[in-house]
């Protein structure tokens, strides 16, 4: 369906042009930054990044089971959790060990500068896809605490019950695909590697020669 992350701003890009007044682009650390630069770009719009960690269950680091920011609270899938039989107490060090390396990011990605500031912005924040909506939510409720004008929410493909739980906390949500058998957020790219840090900052010190 997409080629790559920028193929995915590109078609994203489409959907969001012409509806903005100084609008900022958050992309959500790291692979929504990609997508977040070519949206960015076609919009004419400033360029920063949002950064949530997954919380994995223990022993299943790959499970997504809850997300954290640098600052917010936590939040969880409370299903994922019950079916685990864990209580929120269980997870205190696995919280703060991703608090702590969502703060290290934010501090990598700013390089010495201020973040881009959010109150009174139309705020847009994008990622590459939604699997469990968890990182998604806990970026957006973080970032509504910051008072923006409005918040949106776009991504390439998402699963259907992940669309629905974040269109919940956004005034507004673009989604290109929304496939009743979504597996994976990679099966929907012919392309899919890792983003690295290095892309992270690369495309971020871009976008700030221009802005």
């Amino acid at each position: 369906m997409f080629t790559d992350r920028r193929d995915a701003g590109r078609q994203l890009a489409g959907q969001l042009a012409g509806r903005w007044h100084e609008p900022l682009v958050l992309g959500l650390a790291r692979g929504g930054v990609p997508v977040a630069a070519v949206i960015a770009a076609e919009l004419e719009a400033s360029l920063d990044v949002a950064v949530a960690r997954k919380i994995g269950a223990p022993g299943q680091p790959e499970w997504g089971i809850g997300a954290v920011t640098a600052a917010g609270p936590p939040i969880f899938d409370q299903v994922s959790v019950s079916r685990l039989g864990l209580s929120e107490d269980q997870l205190v060090a696995l919280c703060e060990e991703e608090r702590a390396e969502a703060a290290r990011r934010v501090e990598l990605y700013a390089d010495g500068r201020a973040p881009e500031p959010r109150a009174g912005r139309e705020v847009i924040v994008v990622d590459d896809g939604l699997a469990t909506g968890v990182t998604a939510i806990a970026a957006l409720r973080a970032l509504r605490a910051e008072s923006p004008r409005s918040l949106t929410f776009a991504t390439p493909v998402g699963a259907p019950e992940a669309v629905e739980r974040v269109r919940r906390e956004a005034d507004d949500l673009v989604c290109l695909a929304v496939p009743p058998r979504f597996t994976a957020v990679g099966r929907w790219y012919g392309d899919f590697a890792q983003t690295s840090d290095t892309e992270v900052i690369g495309l971020l010190g871009i976008a700030r020669q221009f802005s």
